[in-house]
């Protein structure tokens, strides 16, 4: 092959520097998000069962969450676990949240319910419920999950043993977990699958590279000294989402946060039963992030940017024909084969099963488009 005419065809030397350079970075991007995810040391069990074991708040926010936690609240219930209470707080609930509690609390001295009636201060979300359970909490650890979680690993019921051991350093302050999607057939599961690896993976990875910036509050552990300390939610009270990323994009530092990433410290929710409730969820995670500050925004946006550029500056070569189709092809297949690698890695690590990985880069694409309408389309009103 003959790349002698690159040094006067500037065009075409410019769209081969442009799909290196960008070849280069979603490279990296795919080794120190997913591939560090899957190749992290694992930690010891053994070693964190001996440790010292502090006594634990589960806090939990119901709203009309009867079914979930008739199926769901027993597994955290009957965790292995020596000190630890699980609250719940019932906030404005008009199905049988209430009675199923009542009959839970017959049975399980450690559950404790906190029931709200009235929206007294008119604020939207799940903020001022989680506020006061965490006010109503005894205990300094505090774990959080939602009503249609579970944990992950129901025979040797370990989730808060596991959780807790990522505060085997006293400078550790925040624990993030992994919540993941429960395994289906059909292409809307991997779908959903794909986007929640993808989602972990980044602030799983980002918090490994010293520069937190999110959490999943489906399971998630902060000290609840931290939280008083940095007086909560209260600086963002007024938006109704963030109530997990935007306290964390706020109080985390590059000390003060570990991963929990041992199969026991999982935890899995059910998968959205329909499109247009996936779009309403994925919406709510998105509407905070222009709260972010500068940095982190441009953190999130090399990715995309990058991957816009990469097949933009390759179907340019390809329609120009001034540059052999099969370096371009080569390329481009030697980033599908390394991106399968590393979230092969990512997907075995967090227990999430094939072809979710093996259909990465046509996920990714996917999503490349669905998330830029995502950016630009509103909340319903009602939900805003």
């Amino acid at each position: 092959m003959d790349f002698s005419h690159l040094l006067t065809d500037s065009y075409t030397l410019a769209l081969v520097c442009l799909l290196s350079v960008c070849w280069v970075v979603l490279a990296l991007y795919y080794g120190l998000f997913h591939f560090r995810v899957g190749r992290l040391r694992r930690s010891d069990g053994n070693k964190a069962s001996e440790q010292k074991l502090p006594p634990v708040s589960v806090i939990l926010y119901a709203q009309n969450d009867a079914e979930w936690l008739r199926s769901n609240l027993i597994y955290l219930l009957e965790q292995d676990y020596p000190d630890f209470e699980v609250v719940v707080v019932d906030y404005l609930s008009s199905d049988d949240t209430k009675f199923i509690l009542q009959v839970l609390a017959e049975n399980y001295k450690h559950l404790k319910t906190v029931s709200i009636s009235e929206n007294v201060n008119g604020y939207k979300g799940r903020k001022y419920p989680l506020s006061i359970g965490i006010k109503s909490a005894k205990n300094d650890i505090l774990l959080l999950a939602d009503p249609d979680c579970m944990p992950m690993d129901l025979n040797r019921f370990c989730w808060i043993r596991e959780m807790v051991a990522g505060y085997s350093d006293d400078r550790v302050d925040i624990v993030l977990g992994f919540c993941g999607i429960q395994n289906g057939r059909g292409l809307f599961n991997w779908l959903q699958q794909y986007d929640n690896l993808e989602y972990s993976a980044q602030y799983l990875g980002a918090a490994m590279l010293r520069h937190p910036y999110t959490g999943n509050g489906r399971n998630l552990s902060y000290r609840r000294n931290l939280f008083l300390r940095k007086k909560g939610f209260i600086y963002h009270y007024h938006i109704p989402d963030g109530a997990d990323d935007m306290f964390v994009n706020q109080n985390a530092t590059r000390r003060n946060v570990s991963c929990a990433l041992s199969p026991g410290a999982f935890t899995v929710a059910a998968a959205q039963p329909s499109f247009g409730q996936w779009h309403l969820l994925r919406k709510h995670r998105t509407v905070t992030h222009r709260f972010y500050p500068a940095s982190t925004k441009f953190m999130r946006a090399i990715r995309p940017l990058n991957i816009l550029l990469f097949y933009a500056s390759a179907a340019a070569l390809l329609a120009l024909g001034s540059f052999p189709w099969e370096v371009v092809a080569g390329a481009v297949a030697l980033k599908f084969a390394w991106q399968i690698v590393c979230t092969a890695q990512s997907a075995r690590r967090l227990a999430v099963k094939p072809p979710t990985c093996y259909l990465a880069p046509l996920f990714e694409i996917y999503f490349l488009l669905a998330d830029t309408i995502l950016h630009f389309s509103p909340l319903p009103r009602k939900q805003n």
